[in-house]
């Protein structure tokens, strides 16, 4: 793996066959890439509906789309209804959910009220396990049901996914080149587990292992475990990504998260991997001198030169 990479050129963005309706539905988690999907389907011409995940979804996203109806996510009858009342039938998904909400006290009883809920919590695939992966085709083939297919947000606006390249000023010295293919080889072995998308590494030794609780929550503990800095956060797709859903993202508040845990570097997934805000994350790597590159699987797992 080379460290004399260079950035290319973006291409240009070329959304695929727009929805026959005009009409595209929008379930909306937290975040910025929700906003960023909206904007690019209205300048595209589409009407945009929108269902927020209660809690999750941005509030301005009732000044971006047509149609805005915030809904509890145990409540997948409401969020079928919002979408039909709305002639949206083909949707996308862009934004975060906390899977932590599994969690939260007496959810049973919120669900319970639902008998889609029901189905798709307690009975089905889930009974196996509630990997994410398991959760969301679950979700999908339940609103498929109903005649609602979902697309990759990423057909509207593909120009959020990184090129091939190192996008920093700093670039990766050669130690920090290994530690980039160690924990990129533990990345990709955890995605495909469906555990997480981040593991930070120093020195060829895993620090922190992302799982339930997020990347932003895998960095801090890595910081508190690793107090002399200097370490490298990996960030990849899973093996099987399904480009519909839990697409790695990364933005400024991981790269203000990163500097304040003391990391050095970050390896992301060329082509894969959405860079919310790219021209102020890099600004902001160089201010912090922190290098950020993203890499493809094969030059990371070719023989070290």
């Amino acid at each position: 793996m080379s460290a004399t990479l260079h950035a290319r050129s973006r291409p240009v963005p070329s959304a695929e066959t727009p929805p026959a309706s005009g009409v595209v539905g929008l379930l909306a988690g937290s975040g910025r890439f929700p906003i960023l999907f909206a904007e690019a389907a209205k300048r595209q011409g589409l009407s945009v509906a929108c269902v927020g995940i209660k809690g999750e979804a941005p509030e301005v996203l009732a000044d971006l789309c047509d149609s805005f109806d915030v809904v509890p996510v145990t409540t997948p009858t409401r969020i079928i209804g919002a979408f039909k009342r709305r002639g949206a039938r083909e949707l996308v998904m862009a934004g975060k959910v906390h899977k932590t909400a599994m969690y939260t006290p007496f959810l049973f009883w919120h669900a319970i009220s639902d008998p889609r809920a029901v189905r798709i919590w307690f009975y089905g695939a889930l009974r196996k396990n509630k990997k994410d992966d398991t959760i969301l085709l679950t979700v999908i083939d339940e609103f498929a049901k109903d005649g609602l297919s979902f697309r990759s947000a990423l057909d509207f606006c593909p120009e959020l996914l990184v090129n091939h390249g190192v996008l920093s000023r700093r670039r990766p010295s050669r130690s920090e080149l290994d530690d980039i293919r160690f924990g990129w080889e533990l990345a990709k072995e955890m995605g495909r587990l469906d555990v997480g998308q981040s593991v930070a590494v120093k020195d060829c030794a895993a620090i922190a292992v992302e799982a339930i609780e997020g990347t932003d929550r895998c960095i801090e503990r890595a910081g508190q475990l690793c107090r002399s800095g200097g370490w490298t956060l990996v960030k990849v797709a899973k093996p099987q990504q399904d480009m519909r859903f839990d697409v790695p993202t990364i933005g400024i508040s991981t790269i203000e998260n990163l500097h304040k845990a003391g990391a050095r570097v970050l390896a992301i997934e060329a082509g894969k991997t959405i860079v919310i805000d790219q021209p102020e994350v890099v600004a902001l790597v160089d201010r912090l001198g922190i290098a950020l590159i993203a890499l493809n699987g094969a030059e990371v797992e070719a023989p070290a030169a």
